[in-house]
């Protein structure tokens, strides 16, 4: 198979670029040339979460390869989270669900490199949840007025715990683009609530002045109970303008050190 598999890659590559004088075409391992076939077989729906891949020996039958050959190919699955594996003799590899989170952890680990600002992330926040507010004003149905609903009602009962606020009002704001039904935008919001989770986390567990957090959140709160109302009543203009204040605002209590406060994310 592994053969087979390196003949197709190369064949795949146009024959002007194999044969350019000088041009060097990098042919893949072994172990990815693996990895990439059961990639694509999870991805596909092939094998789904929780499916147990056959035992080491049967795969390296099928792939014609070596043990630390299908390990390596393994390593490079787990860094994925698309499986995991349990070492010794109950052990073996289990599919796993492709994780928006292993995304957002590398977009933050690049943009922090980069040495972005939070002021970044909200600024890309305020381009993209806004127009979601509207659309679900032009379009939503009843169940996502009851969904909406009982996120706000979540939050009603965590005012006085603020971490417990914190995931509650966060989670709003995910339920906010998941019910735009748009692939893209829940993927790329998800990555950046992911980084904004972490800037709320560590501002609420560095805040020394409990009555104004405490009023913040409360705005904050408001703000989401209203969204809700116009957003019930199709009022897209209004939905839209408040979320993109509601954005705007909470960057400058998050953010209140200044424009070039950066992105600090790694443990």
């Amino acid at each position: 198979m592994a053969e087979a598999a390196r003949a197709a890659e190369t064949a795949a590559v146009p024959a002007t670029t194999r044969t350019r004088v000088g041009r060097q075409v990098r042919v893949p391992k072994t172990a990815e040339l693996v990895a990439a076939h059961l990639r694509r077989q999870i991805v596909r729906g092939e094998l789904n979460p929780g499916d147990a891949l056959p035992p080491e020996s049967g795969l390296m039958e099928q792939f014609g390869i070596s043990r630390p050959t299908l390990r390596e190919a393994f390593r490079v699955l787990e860094s994925e989270s698309l499986i995991t594996v349990r070492r010794g003799a109950h052990g073996g590899a289990r599919v796993s669900a492709p994780d928006s989170d292993v995304a957002a952890r590398y977009a933050g680990l690049i943009l922090e490199y980069r040495g972005a600002t939070l002021g970044d992330i909200y600024r890309a926040a305020a381009l993209i949840e806004p127009p979601c507010a509207r659309q679900l004003a032009v379009k939503h149905t009843a169940e996502d007025i009851k969904r909406l609903r009982d996120a706000v009602a979540n939050e009603k009962a965590a005012l006085d715990d603020p971490l417990s606020l914190v995931e509650a009002q966060d989670a709003f704001h995910a339920l906010l683009i998941e019910l735009t039904g748009n692939q893209t935008l829940i993927l790329l919001c998800g990555m950046l609530r992911n980084i904004i989770d972490r800037a709320n986390a560590s501002y609420t567990a560095a805040a020394t002045d409990a009555e104004a957090q405490k009023a913040q959140a409360l705005k904050g709160h408001r703000a989401h109970v209203r969204l809700v109302g116009l957003i019930e009543s199709g009022k897209a203009d209004e939905a839209e303008k408040l979320w993109q204040r509601h954005i705007s605002s909470a960057d400058d209590v998050v953010n209140a050190a200044g424009p070039k406060t950066v992105l600090e994310l790694i443990d």
